[in-house]
């Protein structure tokens, strides 16, 4: 029709990766850069589930079924308000991240990385956090990275938060007409 522009639909995007790798600074940074809402999926555990975690004891698919069901109904609630969206969640297997493109069709992954020493010197310095340092190697062990036919990105955590938010903004800018 004559006239009539399209919308650009705002992103929908998860970032991910093991513990350590600063998704929540990430996130939080790129939500604002961006001009949308954000969260953290660490606030949608269940007590239960972080009393588990606080233990060093890891979580089952099954422990983390009903977090996951969460974080894809705050995506799709994004999506519903149409406000767009970043959720800082770890998304470790590709089931993991399949319920959340169930829940978000076009979601869009930026996957965290770095070193084991490095995340390790992370989460040991970090304050206020439930997640023990212990819990980092079975995280990356439990990881399954993007492959080819996920769509998002993988960023390496060796840069500043902010270098790395802003990359991740311009892979989610519109494609020039």
């Amino acid at each position: 029709m004559p006239g009539v522009t399209d919308r650009i639909r705002p992103p929908y995007v998860v970032v991910m990766g093991v513990s350590g790798t600063g998704k929540s600074t990430v996130g939080r940074l790129l939500a604002d850069r961006l001009g949308i809402p954000f969260a953290d999926a660490d606030d949608l555990h269940s007590p239960a589930n972080i009393a588990k975690m606080s233990a060093g004891i890891a979580l089952t698919d099954e422990d983390r079924a009903p977090w996951l069901a969460a974080v894809g109904r705050w995506l799709h609630d994004r999506m519903g308000e149409e406000t767009g969206g970043v959720i800082a969640c770890s998304a470790l297997k590709r089931s993991y991240r399949d319920t959340l493109r169930t829940a978000a069709p076009g979601v869009f992954f930026v996957h965290l990385t770095a070193d084991r020493e490095e995340l390790l010197a992370r989460v040991t310095g970090r304050r206020g956090h439930y997640m023990p340092v212990a819990l980092v190697d079975s995280q990356l062990q439990t990881l399954e990275p993007l492959d080819a036919a996920e769509r998002g990105a993988v960023l390496r955590t060796d840069r500043a938060p902010e270098v790395l938010a802003a990359h991740a903004a311009a892979l989610l800018a519109p494609n020039p007409r």
